[in-house]
């Protein structure tokens, strides 16, 4: 029987949430079971999911999504931060828009915190293949420094996308990440209703999660 590739996971929590899920029923989404569907003939050592900690009423959502995450063997959770920032208005209808800015926030340090972990997992050995779900460009050196540092391992790149885009639209998405990587593709949504925790989330010492009834 052929040895299965080691490969270890790297999950940019808010672009799979904006690009694969959101304003879908399909929130409640399982990451040990859609990358057991995904990566069948792997040899999945872990799966990094990295976050930060929203502010207001969505955070009681997101903490219960985490509290599933953290029932499941291969998940560990890393968490940045989110960085107070002022957004300048770019809209037009405002009136001098060019000075129009308002409070928001940015998240910080998951790009980094990325590539930061990958760089230390592909020089310890841990993995023959590194996947990375994101479609954000400023991995591109961390996916460089491991090419460089360990060409032997496989880096493959898997881009969340809506389903509703074209096919046309979804193959530029993170085109400069994808060409980084040995392979790069399209994070494939028909394994994401069919990879759902069950409602509510048992936990081993018995205690329920529920889903978040906007879910």
């Amino acid at each position: 029987m052929a040895t299965k590739t080691r490969t270890i996971v790297y999950i940019d929590g808010f672009n799979l949430y904006y690009g694969a899920v959101k304003g879908t029923p399909h929130k409640w989404l399982n990451l040990d079971r859609y990358f057991s569907i995904l990566l069948s003939n792997n040899d999945i050592r872990q799966i990094r999911y990295f976050t930060a900690l929203v502010n207001g009423p969505p955070r009681a959502r997101q903490l219960a999504y985490l509290d599933a995450l953290a029932t499941t063997p291969l998940v560990k959770i890393e968490y940045g931060k989110f960085k107070p920032k002022t957004i300048r208005c770019r809209c037009g209808d405002c009136p001098r828009s060019d000075e129009h800015h308002f409070p928001g926030v940015e998240e910080k340090r998951t790009d980094v915190a990325i590539a930061v972990r990958m760089l230390e997992d592909v020089v310890a050995g841990a993995c023959d293949q590194v996947v990375i779900v994101s479609g954000d460009s400023d991995l591109v050196p961390g996916v460089e420094g491991v090419r460089r540092l360990a060409p032997r391992v496989r880096i493959v790149v898997y881009v969340p996308a809506n389903p509703n885009l074209s096919n046309a639209d979804k193959r530029k998405r993170a085109a400069e990440l994808r060409q980084a990587a040995h392979d790069g593709r399209i994070l494939p949504n028909e394994f994401i209703p069919q990879s759902q925790f069950p409602n509510p989330v048992v936990r081993a010492d018995g205690t329920e999660i529920a889903k978040p009834a906007t879910w």
